[in-house]
């Protein structure tokens, strides 16, 4: 059965190019985002190894930690590594796992058939300090993915995590949000003493609640 939202996150064991981790010990009270690449020295991929490794501070002032993996083995993912360097002008600085057995891949339903019996699609898995599967996203493997939305969508994960707000369409960090339908309004003026717009009585904005 494919891996759902809410789902604990399978732990497990790999090399990578930064050694040897354990999934679970390697995010720690973190959160994670897990993203497979269809195979090495390929175009695509390269260009989007390069992005995160450019984002990468981005990441870490979220608290994220990113990792790739792909079913290429460990000797080719460092191999690669340089061309990254040399055409996006960004260097790794973030773990590659390697899955030639596909183990992990099988494990996150990382294997489409009906696209590719042996490769990765591009799957993307954001998973909180609870080890749990908080998003996942499935790309095929001609369409690289947008990695600033990524983090968009990883800012209003973290953001709902603490607050009882959703966050509305194109929202972006710094945008009202959306006080909870479940939240009467007794209880909202208590959490949201600065008010809110009725839309409806169903659709209340209110500023962004502050870290």
């Amino acid at each position: 059965m494919a891996l759902q939202l809410g789902d604990p996150a399978p732990d497990f064991e790999a090399e990578t190019t930064d050694g040897r981790i354990r999934f679970h010990d390697w995010i720690g009270d973190d959160w994670a985002v897990l993203f497979s690449h269809p195979r090495d020295f390929t175009p695509v991929c390269t260009t989007e190894l390069g992005a995160v490794a450019r984002l990468k501070s981005e990441f870490d002032r979220r608290g994220v930690k990113v990792a790739g993996i792909s079913v290429d083995p460990i000797e080719e993912h460092r191999a690669w590594a340089g061309d990254i360097e040399e055409t996006q002008g960004h260097a790794l600085n973030f773990p590659l796992i390697a899955d030639p057995d596909r183990t992990i891949a099988d494990l996150y339903g990382m294997i489409h058939p009906n696209a590719d019996e042996t490769s990765t699609v591009r799957s993307v898995f954001v998973v909180g300090p609870d080890k749990r599967i908080k998003l996942s996203l499935t790309y095929p493997q001609s369409t690289g993915r947008n990695f600033d939305e990524i983090l968009r969508a990883i800012d209003s994960l973290q953001l709902t995590a603490r607050y009882a707000v959703a966050t509305p369409a194109d929202w972006s960090q710094g945008d009202d949000v959306i006080i909870l339908p479940s939240i009467p309004d007794a209880e909202a003026r208590e959490r949201f003493p600065g008010g809110w717009r009725a839309l409806k009585p169903y659709l209340r904005l209110t500023s962004q609640p502050k870290a």
